[in-house]
């Protein structure tokens, strides 16, 4: 299975405020970056539940169609009508079996202990970082302390009008 992270930041690394809000990134995502053609190589989510709330308050289902799969040890908000939201638990490498079993060959993992939790799990071949052109000083970072390295190989690096930055990078294996 494939396993991929596409996320925006601010420059200092963090994914949202300490209560978070996402107020500094681009309201409706900004410019065109990819993302749209990215969520159409993804056969499901797998989210954490703070993120799951997050989304709710967006007043709409971001994800269409797509299986999100929350992580929680708690009991899950109810999913907006239409959505395919379902409750799961477990390791990393356990997730990741079950929606092998299901036929699951793509996923985008989002939020930011579900990442951390993958990445040192050695499960994310992919990511894609798309840094926002604004300083908040603290916040949900991106990324936390590592047991080991963990090593990338840059794909690509494109910029927008709008100051985004975004760095593409293939997560190499040990």
């Amino acid at each position: 299975m494939k396993a991929s992270v596409f996320v925006g930041v601010s420059v200092d690394g963090f994914m949202a405020r300490l209560d978070g809000g996402l107020d500094f990134l681009p309201a409706d995502g900004g410019e065109p970056h990819g993302y749209d053609e990215f969520m159409s190589t993804v056969d499901a989510l797998v989210i954490g539940r703070k993120t799951y709330e997050t989304v709710l308050g967006f007043g709409g289902w971001a994800y269409a169609e797509k299986p999100v799969f929350v992580l929680s040890s708690h009991e899950l908000a109810p999913p907006p009508a239409g959505a395919i939201a379902r409750h799961m638990a477990g390791e990393p490498r356990d997730i990741v079996a079950k929606l092998s079993e299901l036929g699951i060959g793509h996923i985008y993992v989002d939020g930011g202990a579900t990442i951390q939790g993958f990445l040192r799990a050695g499960l994310i071949q992919r990511l894609v970082i798309t840094r926002v052109p604004v300083l908040i000083g603290a916040g949900i970072p991106l990324f936390a302390t590592l047991e080991r390295d963990i090593r990338l190989r840059h794909v690509a690096t494109r910029s927008y009008a709008s100051g985004l930055v975004q760095t593409e990078y293939e997560v190499l294996a040990g």
